[in-house]
């Protein structure tokens, strides 16, 4: 303890002596450690400084929670930040240009950390990945940042964006070679999605709630994959085959206890959403993008702007595309958009956790690699679960 006093007072007067030293020349924000209060929340959790972590981004909600591996193998969710900005509508990025924030599951590794951002600090969310280019969707350098300033990215202020970094940074260290990040347009409940069963991107975010869901029942990062342009979750490919994003999907397996808790929890997941579309409350569903035609009108409106010319000081919009779903039809909000009811069911509850589950923590002192092209930019607390909500599903899959 003396020592260490020492050694600050060292520090302090050679700051003092400089003239030109700064607290940043002590503490580079790329390597601050989280709060007390953070690693107490981790200690009460049981979860290692170091162990991996996921993230999830709901865009209505405003919200960015950060995900982590305890002792048991399963996540928790350790905090969640009020994201400061996001920029365009609810549903997916299509095209480079439209400032739409985008949706969907991605990959971030070591290489996507950028500790030398103009935005304080920034990783890369790795858009786009295998769905979006089987799509033909392009864009780039789309970032979780600070700054609070967005133009298709994920902006939270300094402070939080700091401790967003190290939560990475330090899962990194620990052996996690990559972490899912999921985003969403909003919670996937059966009341919200209830809400917006007539929106255009229904369809995809109906699929998006496929990974949402088996996270939900697991409390671990769902395995994901793409074949025939469209995600699919916690498919095991056939000896010899693999998933292709723009092919048809190979012959899968899934155990057959992860399929039962998945098919249990749509049953009710069901049941909840034809009660919610029978007395469907407020708050209105939000505005959201009408797919690439709206895209290609902000992307062209995001050029002009760009080269100077005078157009409006916002975004161009169109109204509503798809043909509204009739009251009276009935909707089935739930059922399978994969193939998981038609496989081959396979395998034991082990099993599915030693192929979906939580990476090793391995060698825990591993160096951030310096940033990467790819890692530059281009543009200028909500309540958990209950625990016993999903109790007799867990109990299903021998959690």
């Amino acid at each position: 303890m003396k020592r260490r006093f020492v050694r600050a007072l060292v520090l302090t007067a050679a700051l003092a002596l400089s003239g030109c030293g700064s607290l940043e020349d002590i503490a580079p924000k790329a390597e601050r450690p989280l709060p007390e209060r953070i690693s107490q929340i981790m200690e009460a959790k049981g979860m290692e400084r170091d162990s991996p972590i996921m993230m999830r981004i709901f865009k209505e909600e405003g919200v960015l929670e950060v995900w982590k591996q305890t002792r048991s193998g399963r996540y928790q969710r350790v905090t969640s930040y009020d994201i400061c900005k996001w920029s365009g509508k609810l549903g997916p990025k299509f095209t480079e240009g439209d400032r739409q924030a985008p949706e969907g599951f991605y990959t971030v590794r070591p290489h996507q950390m950028n500790p030398q951002s103009n935005y304080h600090l920034a990783f890369n969310i790795g858009y786009p990945n295998a769905y979006d280019r089987a799509n033909g969707r392009t864009g780039k350098h789309l970032m979780v940042h600070g700054a609070c300033s967005s133009a298709g990215c994920y902006s939270m202020t300094d402070e939080q964006v700091e401790e967003i970094y190290a939560f990475a940074r330090d899962a990194f260290r620990g052996g996690q070679q990559a972490f899912q990040l999921q985003a969403y347009p909003f919670r996937m409940t059966p009341a919200n999605m209830a809400r917006y069963r007539n929106d255009p991107n229904y369809p995809f975010w109906k699929m998006l709630k496929e990974g949402y869901d088996y996270f939900e029942i697991t409390r671990m990062p769902p395995k994901v994959d793409v074949c025939e342009r469209r995600y699919v979750f916690n498919r095991m490919a056939a000896d010899g085959y693999r998933f292709e994003p723009t092919e048809a999907c190979p012959p899968s397996t899934q155990p057959s206890s992860l399929l039962m808790a998945y098919q249990s929890h749509q049953k009710e997941q069901e049941i909840a959403f034809q009660k919610a579309v029978g007395v469907l409350k407020k708050p209105a569903p939000g505005p959201s993008i009408q797919g690439l035609k709206e895209a290609s009108l902000v992307a062209d409106w995001s050029r002009r702007r760009a080269n100077g010319e005078r157009v409006s000081a916002e975004p161009p919009s169109l109204a509503a595309v798809a043909e509204p779903v009739p009251a009276s039809a009935p909707v089935a909000a739930y059922a399978s958009t994969g193939s998981a009811a038609s496989s081959e069911v396979t395998g034991t509850v082990s099993q599915a956790q030693s192929t979906l589950g939580a990476p090793t923590i391995q060698a825990r002192t591993l160096p951030l690699p310096e940033p990467s092209p790819q890692s530059a930019e281009a543009e200028p607390a909500p309540a958990t679960p209950s625990p016993g909500r999903f109790a007799r599903l867990r109990a299903m899959i021998g959690q």
